[in-house]
């Protein structure tokens, strides 16, 4: 990846949180690597190279700053944007892919052969993918020693080395600190109860908070989420273990603040990677906003709303039912009867603050009787031939699935059209430029005549086309509200659920 140097010359010596994570600064004469809002005393020119990533600064003999911590940057924005090999292979060091069989076996699940895949990641990142997966490794060990109270062989486990005698090593050997000594520098972290964990993920401003609780608590479904006193929170489960999770905005105004409750500590990777996607952290906002203020329509909004994220989802499956659920009818609609599934064939949980169910699996919606809380025979045959399609693995929903493999699969589901399939991608699979170009609202905004008119007017905001259509479902927010606040009764059969919109053009169920 090529950087020019006076632009990250220039961000360097502003300190521009925009640039968080796009690049890493490592000094010469102390052979430390920072972020680009670091606090340290600025350095000449001369003695500081920029590198893509930090696991290219790693590979080039630095080591990560003890001050501002590498570790908390957002994620690379190298390869974000797109569906190429290098994206969906980080997606896959994600989910801990090299260490189920090495880097042969993650050239084989892309398709390629390793010493390509090699020269992929060298190109796009500055480092192979072994050194990316060992700096993400040792950057989240370094995390939780700063942030939680886990013992340093939970640390060890949790982080992915498994061996306590080479995480030391590691440390030790990175940091010129033994991990207890790192601890004794970091903050002190409040003492909590027993698998609860406080964390604080970091992203590149702006980011709208707001407006995205705001979409996240019309759709919020009762007994599994709940958005209160601007905080989310809602129950988890991984490998069959039940927890929960909480997100609110942090004290400053570029990070919020993840707090986990559950049992397995090694599971902490996977739940923050997926938050992470939920909220969108790893967004490149001042990309995306380039793209999108091209456009005369789009550009008043992009100004006066900047920073909208495009809300992710804590699983695949979940997500699609409530599409599912609704098509053609209102959000909340929708909302009460993706409750009412939960409440009827989810897991009965204990955990606080209302959340009371686990949204069901797969398997147990693969043979429920749905019409018993109120479905239509179609919607009911529609989930249930979803939830056999994911048991036999036809659906796969993991964030390394190929958005249109995926699309094709949901297609073949009776009652499953375009506009759900997209919506799915857009949210399930984070795919930027997934849009649902049969959604009423997004016509209605771009005045096309078809979905075919609205695909095309979309083809200026590529690859962000999902943002966009954030904004487009955004505009028809106001025009509601009038119209609520003037004819009540009109207004509630008045859709405001853009992306769920009851439209003759979605495909019937």
């Amino acid at each position: 990846m090529e950087l020019n140097w006076q632009v990250c010359s220039r961000a360097r010596l502003a300190r521009d949180p925009r640039f968080d994570g796009k690049f890493f600064i490592a000094v010469l004469s102390t052979g430390i690597y920072c972020r680009s809002v670091c606090r340290a005393r600025t350095s000449k020119e001369s003695n500081v190279r920029y590198f893509p990533t930090a696991a290219a600064a790693a590979e080039a003999g630095f080591r990560p700053c003890l001050r501002c911590r590498p570790e908390c940057a957002p994620g690379t924005a190298a390869a974000l944007g797109t569906r190429n090999t290098v994206s969906r292979a980080l997606r896959l060091i994600e989910e801990s892919a090299l260490e189920d069989g090495g880097i042969e076996s993650l050239a084989q699940r892309l398709g390629i052969g390793a010493r390509h895949l090699r020269r992929l990641f060298l190109r796009h990142l500055g480092a192979t993918p072994s050194a990316v997966a060992q700096t993400r490794r040792l950057h989240f060990a370094k995390k939780l020693i700063d942030e939680t109270r886990l013992s340093m062989t939970e640390v060890a486990i949790a982080s992915g080395f498994g061996c306590v005698r080479r995480f030391n090593a590691t440390i030790q050997k990175t940091y010129r600190r033994t991990p207890t000594e790192i601890r004794k520098l970091a903050m002190a972290v409040k003492e909590g109860c027993e698998h609860e964990y406080a964390l604080r993920l970091n992203f590149r401003p702006p980011y709208h908070w707001t407006a995205l609780l705001e979409y996240l608590a019309a759709r919020a479904m009762p007994g599994v989420e709940l958005v209160a006193n601007q905080k989310y929170r809602r129950a988890i489960s991984l490998e069959g273990q039940v927890g929960s999770i909480e997100v609110g905005a942090g004290t400053r105004t570029d990070e919020l603040v993840l707090a986990v409750q559950f049992p397995d500590p090694r599971r902490l990777f996977t739940i923050v990677e997926r938050v992470r996607a939920t909220f969108d952290l790893n967004a490149d906002w001042a990309v995306i906003a380039a793209t999108l203020r091209r456009d005369p329509m789009l550009k008043p909004l992009v100004e006066r709303n900047p920073g909208l994220r495009v809300p992710g989802c804590w699983e695949g499956f979940e997500l699609t039912v409530r599409a599912v659920l609704g098509q053609q009818v209102s959000v909340a609609a929708a909302t009460t009867m993706a409750g009412r599934v939960a409440n009827f064939f989810g897991q009965p949980v204990s955990l606080p603050e209302g959340i009371s169910r686990v949204f069901p699996t797969p398997e147990a919606l693969a043979n429920a009787d749905l019409t018993r809380v109120g479905l239509t025979s179609a919607r009911s045959n529609t989930i249930r031939m979803l939830a056999r399609a994911v048991v036999d693995g036809r659906v796969n929903f993991a964030l390394t699935a190929d958005p249109d493999a995926l699309i094709e699969k949901l297609l073949e589901i009776r009652g499953i059209g375009q506009w759900t399939a997209q919506y799915v991608a857009m949210r399930a699979l984070r795919d930027p430029d997934a849009f649902p170009s049969a959604d009423l609202g997004i016509m209605r905004a771009l005045e096309a005549v078809s979905p075919g008119e609205a695909e095309q007017r979309s083809q200026a905001w590529r690859p962000w086309r999902a943002y966009a259509a954030m904004y487009l479902w955004g505009m028809n927010l106001k025009p509601y509200r009038q119209a609520r606040k003037q004819a009540p009764a009109a207004a509630s059969a008045w859709n405001m659920d853009c992306d769920e919109s009851s439209s003759a053009l979605q495909e019937p169920s």
